[in-house]
């Protein structure tokens, strides 16, 4: 099976799930592209039979070149089987107002691009404070201490469920040739 995984990317962990869904991919027989849309897009979606948009919630929005591709491919998207992964640290909570915000961020993305995933994935991120600028460090540490999470100074916190990606992983391919 041909498997394109497209996905935008802030901070980068958004870019090291879309490694870990290809590793997991090729490593049960299945060809895989992946590609940051920011890079454009050098194939058609059309190409593939099964397709995977990745991006990160930041101050309730996607990245705009997530956005733009799904808006001009949203009916090569509906086509087949499509799903979209929408990676947040929202993701790794249990509140349902938090929740509930990010299906929210789902619909305007929907409503923004013309195209309703087949199935929405919630991947938890990571709190990135090597990568971040003074000021978002503030409200990133706010957040975090917001939900009782102790982050080192100077540290990085992955949120991310990797056993969780890879029962997504196992249930979105199947078996090489499914």
């Amino acid at each position: 099976m041909d498997i394109l995984i497209v996905y935008g990317t802030t901070e980068g962990q958004t870019r090291k799930i879309v490694r870990f869904l290809t590793d997991r991919f090729r490593g049960a027989g299945h060809a895989v592209t992946e590609a940051d849309a920011a890079d454009g897009l050098a194939t058609t979606i059309s190409d593939f039979d099964r397709v995977i948009l990745a991006a990160s919630v930041h101050a309730g929005r996607y990245q705009s070149s997530i956005v733009h591709l799904a808006r001009a491919n949203h009916d090569a998207l509906t086509a087949r089987r499509a799903v979209f992964l929408s990676i947040s640290l929202t993701a790794a909570s249990d509140d349902v107002e938090e929740r509930q915000g990010l299906e929210e961020c789902v619909e305007k993305f929907a409503h923004e691009t013309g195209w309703t995933p087949n199935h929405v994935e919630h991947v938890a991120g990571a709190f990135r404070f090597t990568q971040y600028d003074f000021f978002k460090g503030l409200v990133m540490r706010s957040i975090a201490a917001r939900h009782n999470i102790k982050v080192a100074r100077g540290a990085d916190l992955e949120l991310t469920d990797w056993d969780a990606l890879a029962c997504f992983a196992n249930n979105f391919a199947g078996p090489p040739g499914n």
